[in-house]
């Protein structure tokens, strides 16, 4: 998706202030646009902690990786630590082996708070290697990272930024109803509160991107807006892509009347 989102996300060098991600996640499109200069944010304070533990020590990230064991059993002896009880480099890499582990690299809380997909092979494990780590370490190195909601971040912006934010959402749908992430949902008043935060930070002049769901309550909170069908996306099953996705590209009007389009 990476190319066809290019055409909605200023070049690096077009961007005077930080590149803003309120959603990082995995982070694919940070490090697709390489930015300059730029602020990740997540709620999952575990992820945080992996990408500020890979900027400062990818070796160790690995090296603590690449030692845990394979299989089923170990997976789940994995997955039972405790992330609270563990020191910085083996929660990282704990978050890592799990996420290359599992069942098609999702990630999702029980109302707990404890992740609990199951596992997926090791196929995917072995894709990435040290070399990549080190990579992303040296990206990483450009960016503040911080665990926080959406919101804080969006309000801190000011002209010059860009934001790219890419919510939790279900392709078609307006909310999600199971605390898939983190232990929560992310309701139709998060839409409400997101598009708000994002309508104040256009008035200060700061330009945005999103993706999300093309569900007719959702599309109703940009009026004016450009929105424009995501041609390739996810599907109603896990892990599948498909090109009649129920997704949207949303931008700031700014962005919708820029040459980059």
């Amino acid at each position: 998706m990476l190319p066809h989102l290019a055409k909605y996300i200023p070049p690096p060098a077009a961007i005077t202030g930080a590149y803003v991600e309120p959603f990082v996640g995995g982070g694919a499109v940070f490090f697709g646009v390489r930015p300059k200069k730029a602020v990740l944010a997540d709620v999952n304070t575990e992820l945080i902690d992996l990408f500020k533990a890979i900027r400062k020590d990818p070796q160790g990230v690995w090296r603590t990786f690449e030692a845990m064991p394979e299989g089923k059993d170990a997976y789940h002896r994995i997955r039972r630590l405790r992330p609270g009880e563990l020191d910085t480099m083996t929660r990282a890499a704990r978050l890592l082996y799990l996420n290359r582990t599992c069942f098609k690299g999702m990630w999702r809380h029980n109302g707990k708070g404890e992740f609990n997909i199951g596992y997926g092979g090791p196929s995917r494990r072995w894709v990435i290697t040290a070399s990549d780590l080190a990579n992303v370490s040296r990206l990483l190195r450009r960016a503040s990272l911080r665990c926080s909601d959406f919101e804080e971040v969006i309000n801190q912006r000011q002209a010059g930024d860009f934001i790219f934010a890419d919510p939790p959402y279900r392709p078609g749908h307006r909310e999600l109803r199971n605390q898939h992430y983190v232990g929560r949902a992310f309701t139709f008043e998060d839409q409400i509160r997101l598009a708000a935060a994002l309508a104040r930070a256009e008035a200060r002049g700061v330009l945005w991107t999103m993706t999300n769901s093309a569900h007719p309550d959702i599309l109703s909170l940009y009026p004016n807006h450009l929105a424009a069908p995501l041609t390739w996306g996810t599907g109603a099953a896990p892990g599948a892509l498909t090109a009649d996705c129920a997704e949207v590209i949303i931008t700031s009007t700014r962005v919708q009347n820029a040459s980059i389009l």
